[in-house]
């Protein structure tokens, strides 16, 4: 079993002894990706997969942008995880370049089963191929095991994080 990140954008490897594909999602991929963030009692109140609209307008502006990386973990041409890094050049701590991953979602029936560890293993590699010193991230506070997942990947709840609505 391959254990290490993917070296490229996309890759494939063994995953519990099947073939597992990390690699750019596309327009089709959307439908799927949505049910996936809808599936929980968080994003059951704020997606609407019903009407993929914006979603797919959404998807443009995300693929035609180089420093965007929304991927799905596909196994057996079926999506069963998805995640978005985001290339963040700054000025703070020296001019670092920092990556903020977003969106993890792993589909219900693979929930538990390493697929989202290889997924952030992923994206680490990712943002460290593009000189990220910094891997970031949020979690909604009521996402428990969600922060203890992140924690026993090395994550450490250093900041507190603020939104605001603007609509």
């Amino acid at each position: 079993m391959n254990s290490g990140p993917c070296p490229t954008e996309s890759g494939t490897f063994a995953y519990f002894g099947l073939m597992l594909t990390i690699e750019r999602a596309r327009a089709e991929d959307v439908t799927a990706i949505v049910a996936m963030l809808a599936d929980d009692p968080l994003g059951a109140a704020r997606e609407t997969p019903e009407d993929l609209t914006p979603y797919l307008k959404a998807f443009e502006v995300i693929d035609a942008d180089p420093h965007q990386h929304l991927v799905v973990a596909r196994r057996d041409g079926r999506v069963v995880g998805t995640l978005q890094l985001t290339v963040l050049p700054g000025l703070s701590r020296t001019a670092t370049t920092r990556a903020q991953v977003e969106g993890v979602r792993v589909h219900v029936d693979e929930r538990g089963s390493g697929l989202g560890a290889k997924l952030m293993e992923w994206a680490e590699g990712q943002a460290r191929e593009r000189g990220c010193a910094l891997l970031q991230l949020t979690s909604d506070l009521a996402r428990e095991d969600a922060h203890r997942f992140y924690e026993r990947l090395g994550y450490a709840g250093t900041h507190l994080g603020f939104k605001k609505r603007l609509t």
